[in-house]
């Protein structure tokens, strides 16, 4: 976790007596920032003068790194949040970054650059007074003589840090043998802040050193100049902030694979292993970017051949909703491997969904449909979904009768849902399914497509000679095309199937 700075007052430069004085500046909390230097042109710069400026890349910078276009809004120093774009072309760029929170900001006509000198014996630099932006603005000097004075001087528009290694470092003399004891203490300290380090002449090794533990760059101290450390200033300041961007990105990716691989690995593998059934399904989250919903579905074949096929659907379709329709499946799961069906089965899962839910306004609507081995005919139960369609040859598709309703799963206590035998016949297709399905908008108006516009869309495609995946792919399709765009509500749909063999 980062080490939080305190919040003090910004001090003039020239309260430092470092610098003119300048304009006060608002701070760059709300400032729109762009790019003084890409990062191509700061590294040639840095080659010609390569005997008093190393560009030397941190570890995990890899050459070819650029930023354009980078804008900052909100900054804080108590966390960071970045969206962006990045497009791979033989090198690694990240393209139009926004970063809201990212500490501090690059220097603009708007905003002044302000550098924070960290140094024993501020005489031995006396060109800092000299610094000019990229706008040709003075930079704007802060001196401290210790780190007690840096963490005082260390306010929120600062950019970047400029710091001796040879100053002492804090505690006992002789308690460590590091010699960039100082530099990480520093970088504990300004997590987000650009650092420069200054180091003798001829001790490179040193300097590469101190850019491997976190610096963006090191100078040698006998041998600046106002130019090359104005340049250098912009260089460590938008390589921070392009370093920054970056590792947020891949970390905002590497989060968004972890979810999916998660969901994914959520989401249930049919049990059908010596069913003569075939499985179809089709799964649509209504949350942006996710892959699970609040719906959940599941099909299972117990030892006895009887195959067991359940889908529901959770009030709401936010992470919470969408992990207690984990819960319930695999609850259900659970159950029915265990011999529980029917009034049984149904009152388990409401007890499992009132010790799970965290509002006891959650509820779960259910539909379990239980089919012979023979597969002719099936027990069905309703709590309070939908009931499914079915589909035979020479006969139009109907819905299956739910006379016999029971109420939602956690809406009453001690609550019963009578099973109903339901008669499919020899060869026949059943799909069940959640509200997601039948809730869309038909154009612009008001009208919904509801159940009796869904049976006349199957209707259709099956007369189409659709079926198995391809009609249920062509159902929700056209259910999105009708509502105008994506459906606000998660979609689920199972489609069994019975097709009998000649000697059925």
């Amino acid at each position: 976790m980062p080490v939080p700075v305190p919040r003090q007052r910004a001090i003039p430069a020239v309260e430092s007596g470092q610098a003119q004085a300048a304009p006060a500046v608002g701070g760059p909390s709300k400032e729109t920032v762009r790019n003084e230097a890409t990062t191509a042109e700061n590294r040639n710069n840095a080659a010609h003068h390569h005997s008093a400026l190393n560009a030397t890349p941190a570890d995990g910078v890899h050459p070819g790194v650029s930023t354009t276009s980078v804008s900052t809004t909100g900054m804080s120093t108590t966390g960071m949040s970045t969206t962006g774009s990045t497009s791979t072309t033989g090198s690694v760029s990240a393209t139009s970054v926004s970063a809201t929170g990212a500490g501090p900001a690059v220097g603009t006509a708007h905003t002044t650059l302000t550098l924070l000198l960290i140094e024993d014996d501020p005489t031995a630099a006396p060109i800092v007074h000299d610094l000019l932006d990229a706008d040709g603005k003075p930079i704007r000097v802060r001196t401290a003589r210790n780190l007690t004075e840096a963490e005082r001087l260390l306010t929120h528009d600062v950019h970047c840090i400029l710091l001796d290694l040879a100053l002492p470092a804090p505690g006992k003399a002789g308690e460590t043998d590091d010699e960039l004891t100082v530099l990480r203490h520093v970088l504990r300290l300004a997590p987000r802040h650009a650092v420069l380090a200054l180091t003798a002449s001829g001790d490179a090794e040193r300097g590469a050193e101190a850019v491997r533990v976190g610096a963006q760059d090191y100078l040698y101290k006998d041998e600046l100049d106002g130019r090359l450390l104005s340049r250098a200033i912009r260089y460590a300041v938008e390589r921070k902030r392009s370093d920054t961007a970056e590792r947020r990105l891949a970390e905002g990716k590497l989060r968004a694979q972890e979810n999916a691989r998660l969901e994914r690995g959520l989401l249930p593998t049919p049990l059908l292993e010596g069913s003569p059934l075939r499985f179809a399904a089709r799964y649509r989250p209504g949350r942006s970017r996710a892959l699970l919903g609040g719906d959940f579905y599941d099909t299972v074949r117990t030892p006895d051949g009887t195959v067991h096929a359940m889908i529901g659907d959770v009030c709401g379709h936010g992470p919470d909703e969408a992990a207690l329709g984990v819960e319930l499946r695999i609850a259900w799961r659970a159950l029915t491997l265990a011999g529980l069906c029917g009034d049984e089965l149904l009152n388990t899962l409401q007890q499992v969904l009132e010790h799970e839910r965290d509002d006891d306004e959650i509820f779960a609507t259910l539909c379990t449909v239980d089919i012979a081995p023979d597969g002719r005919r099936a027990g069905l139960c309703l709590a309070g979904h939908p009931a499914p369609l079915i589909a035979r040859p020479n006969r139009p598709a109907r819905l299956l009768p739910y006379d016999n309703n029971g109420p939602a799963l956690g809406l009453l206590p001690g609550a019963r849902w009578p099973r109903m035998q339901v008669e499919l016949g020899a060869e026949w297709s059943l799909m069940l399914y959640t509200d997601g399905l039948i809730e869309g908008r038909i154009g612009e108006g008001r009208e919904r497509l509801g159940q009796d516009g869904m049976v006349e869309m199957i209707r259709r495609q099956l007369a189409e000679g659709l079926s198995g995946e391809a009609l249920l792919r062509a159902a929700v399709n056209e259910v999105r095309q009708l509502n105008g765009g994506e459906l606000t509500d998660d979609v689920a749909v199972v489609l069994l199937d019975r097709v009998p063999t000649p000697t059925a």
